[in-house]
């Protein structure tokens, strides 16, 4: 977490429920007298939205809590899961507004959507960008993968408004334009699919304890073998944790010196990985004895 952040993961998020819940109620009044079925569907885009703000707000008041004697690596395992159920809970709006979309098609509307409905769009786009750009700033300054994940629900929001905007739009062309506006529906749906994997991929890579790439690895090598004293460093152990590293590293050194010398040497290593790494939280240093006619830089 950055220092001189003053972003609050509660006041972000209680702030995009409440024009989470202003959308919803606009957007569907509006879909519903405008006679629009991607109007209608995109208010059920916005009220996944207002569940998904309800679980960070929950989650975050669990995730933010101090290490304990049960959860002595801490709470942010938490984090993840709230964002896999943000990812799982707008796949389950997708495919919901996709289903319903084309079975549309069965019975395509007579009428075409009036002028509330596309102005309601026009406002969720604005809305929901804006919304989207304040949440995503916040949640890289705290270091919350939770808080971006829910900023991305807000961006998916907005693009699929757009093509709702444009079949409502289209759909004044004519009566052989109409279908345009469950084609909108389609489009959004698939917005929100695309969304919901971007989300939560990540999360399935993490509970699986997935590595931290190899560029990253090498930069955690670099900054542990620049310290004096420190002749080698193999069998790097890495996992992520709510997008933040956990190390695991065998440090060689040699094997005459004291061991409060050595205490010191694992010590700043732990201290600058921290401080110098890619968004390390936690190190775990073995010390081990140099033999410099059996290198291991070779080792993992």
């Amino acid at each position: 977490m950055n220092e001189t952040c003053n972003c609050s993961v509660r006041r972000v998020t209680l702030g995009g429920l409440l024009v989470n819940l202003s959308l919803c109620a606009i957007k569907f009044i509006a879909g519903t007298l405008g006679h629009s079925r991607a109007v209608v569907a995109d208010a059920v885009h916005s009220l996944s939205d207002l569940t998904t703000d309800i679980a960070v707000l929950a989650g975050s008041t669990v995730w933010e809590k101090p290490p304990d004697a049960r959860h002595p690596y801490g709470h942010r395992r938490i984090e993840t899961m709230v964002a896999l159920f943000v990812g799982g809970m707008l796949a389950l709006a997708g495919l919901g507004l996709g289903g319903n979309a084309v079975a549309a098609f069965r019975a395509p509307s007579s009428q075409a959507p009036g002028a509330i409905a596309f102005f309601a769009a026009m406002i969720s786009i604005l809305s929901k960008e804006l919304l989207y750009r304040w949440t995503l700033n916040c949640g890289k300054c705290v270091g919350s993968i939770a808080l971006e994940a829910n900023a991305r629900h807000h961006r998916s929001d907005a693009l699929s408004s757009i093509p709702t905007a444009l079949a409502v739009a289209a759909s004044h062309l004519g009566p052989s334009w109409l279908i345009l506006d469950s084609v909108g529906a389609i489009v959004v749906s698939l917005f929100i699919l695309y969304s919901a994997w971007k989300i939560m991929w990540p999360g399935m890579m993490e509970l699986t304890d997935f590595a931290a790439p190899a560029n990253v690895q090498n930069r955690i090598r670099e900054i542990a073998e620049a310290i004096p004293g420190v002749h080698e460093v193999h069998n790097i152990r890495t996992r992520y944790v709510a997008a933040r590293l956990q190390i695991d590293l065998h440090v060689l050194v040699d094997p005459t010196m004291t061991v409060a010398r050595g205490h010191d040497i694992a010590s700043e290593v732990r201290n600058n990985l921290i401080e110098q790494g890619p968004d390390v939280f936690d190190v775990i240093v073995h010390l081990e004895p140099y033999d410099p006619t059996h290198s291991k830089r070779s080792d993992p």
